[in-house]
């Protein structure tokens, strides 16, 4: 059970433990990255609520690079853009980083696994996503 709950809390945090760290202090940020094919744009959703402190990530600007040829719909953002934008976004060196959607993980997932691409190790999902 330990080897379950250890691999689980490398890739997800709670709400409850969520609150905990950004009640602490400690150097967390919060990536807001809601985003649907019916909705492309999660801003407005994002300025009716979000977690306090969380930054709103544009999935296809920001985290998906320009498509050319057989690239794909959505290919890996450019390193040096996405450096850019994370420096932007509040990540430094020592930051956690948290990632939420309100479509069942698809696009957290995303925003996980190319923050991870680009070597930074501490990013979790966050459990049940915003309605959590």
């Amino acid at each position: 059970m330990t080897q379950t709950y250890d691999a689980r809390s490398r890739h997800l945090i709670s709400p409850a433990d969520l609150q905990a760290r950004l009640a602490s202090g400690a150097p967390t940020v919060v990536l807001d990255i809601r985003f649907r094919p019916d909705r492309p744009d999660g801003r407005p959703a994002y300025r009716e609520g979000h977690i306090p402190g969380a930054v709103y990530v544009d999935l296809p600007t920001e985290l998906a690079g320009e498509q050319i040829g057989f690239s794909g719909r959505r290919p890996l953002p450019d390193i040096h853009d996405l450096q850019r934008d994370a420096r932007r976004w509040g990540i430094r060196q020592g930051s956690a980083i948290v990632v939420y959607d309100d479509n069942r993980g698809l696009q957290a997932g995303r925003g996980w696994w190319v923050l991870r691409w680009a070597g930074l190790t501490d990013v979790r999902a966050l459990d049940g996503g915003f309605d959590a």
